[in-house]
């Protein structure tokens, strides 16, 4: 897409730091990093989100993601990471070509990832299990 940002990273149109590429995927520094070390993993083929991804590039995004991930953590030696992937604005998705954010984390670290937290009525969860099941 001419006009997606990610699509001219991947096409050296943008320069990035990358930190792995292959057929179907590069993955470069985020240039606004949580925390130093923070990737970001993007699919070459432009999917808006989640929703528009092909199976096959879905199965190999985490594979990758697996792959950064124990890279990122032998060489800062973090004590955690998170795999953060948003779809929508509302879901604080702010560039619309899919992509996988790996964020490393320590113990005393500034990075905040908060939700508040509902309860279900008696047989709530269960009635709405069986209404997503049905349409897998």
């Amino acid at each position: 897409m001419s006009n997606c940002i990610f699509c001219k990273i991947i096409s050296g149109e943008i320069p990035s730091a990358t930190v792995y590429e292959d057929n179907d995927f590069k993955a470069i520094m985020d240039i606004s990093p949580a925390v130093k070390g923070h990737v970001i993993i993007l699919p070459k083929k432009h999917s808006a989100d989640l929703f528009e991804l092909e199976d096959d590039s879905a199965a190999k995004a985490l594979i990758v993601a697996r792959k950064i991930a124990k890279a990122i953590k032998e060489e800062i030696n973090c004590d955690g990471i998170n795999l953060l992937q948003n779809n929508g604005e509302v879901a604080g998705q702010t560039v619309f070509h899919f992509h996988i954010h790996l964020i490393p984390r320590y113990k005393q670290d500034k990075v905040e990832i908060t939700w508040g937290h509902e309860t279900y009525v008696d047989g709530e969860a269960v009635s709405l299990a069986t209404a997503i099941a049905a349409r897998i």
